[in-house]
């Protein structure tokens, strides 16, 4: 059993925070809205802290899983912040997904105070969340690493130690960038068969047991031709997450040409209102650019 904290209780964070306590890990919670925070103890048990740096004094790994690189300062910073409650030797562990940048700043802020940290986003979204086999790929000290492993395991499928602080991030930004192309290419594909009049489920029956085949089209095609997009990772967060890797590639030299279009086309989304739409609603901007 470790003592454990967990910050940020959205879709990805309370199943996530909830797995660990039925693995049998002593953990305290912290969400931003108290009812939530709550809730989940109601749910599942264990405490909640009243501030980050309430939650996390004593424990000896605390993880979080919040927005974006601002919300992960302010639960990181500060006299009311996780490090003002951790102690020298714990270890944080954070699962948000969020720039290079802000990782090695916070790295950095933890190592002054003797913390160990851990970059570790994830990959699976709220279904991989809900039943523990999430992908989470980590940046850190090896040691450090290997201590957190042991725990992220409550909900983990895979996890990884890509290389040193900053790697996980660097990892996630790969896998955002793979998946823009595939919705895209996805998306184009059911188009296609909609306007040649086929029948959009029997072509994906056959052509997801040969090279097109992918999780995107597994676990999408379904609701995109039902024309049901409330639901999944929203567009107005792949836009944050893709504006994190293209600053980064300017920053790398790399070139992003079709994350820098399919960037675009789900700001197009967001204009007809779906930025809290599923990443797969790429295919209602084509039907909507008849």
């Amino acid at each position: 059993m470790t003592k454990v904290a967990f910050i940020g209780l959205g879709v990805m964070g309370y199943p996530m925070a909830g797995h660990l306590q039925t693995a049998g890990h002593a953990v305290t919670v912290y969400n931003r809205t108290v009812a939530k925070a709550q809730a989940w103890v109601s749910q599942y048990g264990g405490e909640f802290g009243q501030t980050p740096a309430e939650a996390a004094t004593g424990a000896d790994m605390v993880m979080a899983c919040v927005g974006n690189d601002d919300d992960l300062r302010s639960v990181c910073l500060g006299e009311n912040g996780a490090f003002a409650g951790m102690k020298a030797g714990s270890i944080f562990v954070d699962h948000t997904t969020v720039s290079a940048a802000v990782t090695r700043e916070l790295h950095a802020a933890a190592a002054e105070r003797g913390i160990a940290f851990v970059d570790a986003p994830v990959s699976g979204g709220q279904a991989g969340a809900e039943n523990g086999v999430l992908s989470v790929m980590c940046g850190g000290a090896q040691d450090s690493y290997d201590k957190a492993e042991a725990v992220i395991a409550a909900y983990a499928r895979i996890c990884r130690r890509i290389g040193k602080s900053g790697a996980g991030q660097m990892t996630k930004m790969c896998n955002q960038i793979a998946i823009a192309g595939l919705v895209q290419g996805l998306s184009e594909a059911l188009h296609f068969a909609q306007k040649a009049g086929l029948d959009g489920r029997a072509v994906v029956e056959v052509i997801s047991q040969g090279a097109a085949g992918s999780w995107q089209m597994s676990n999408r095609y379904e609701t995109m031709l039902d024309d049901h997009f409330a639901h999944g990772f929203a567009v107005d967060w792949m836009r944050k997450d893709l504006g994190i890797c293209l600053d980064t590639a300017n920053e790398n030299g790399a070139s992003l040409p079709v994350t820098a279009l399919v960037d675009q086309f789900y700001k197009d989304v967001q204009k007809l209102g779906g930025g809290r739409w599923d990443t797969s609603s790429l295919l209602k901007r084509l039907q909507a650019f008849d």
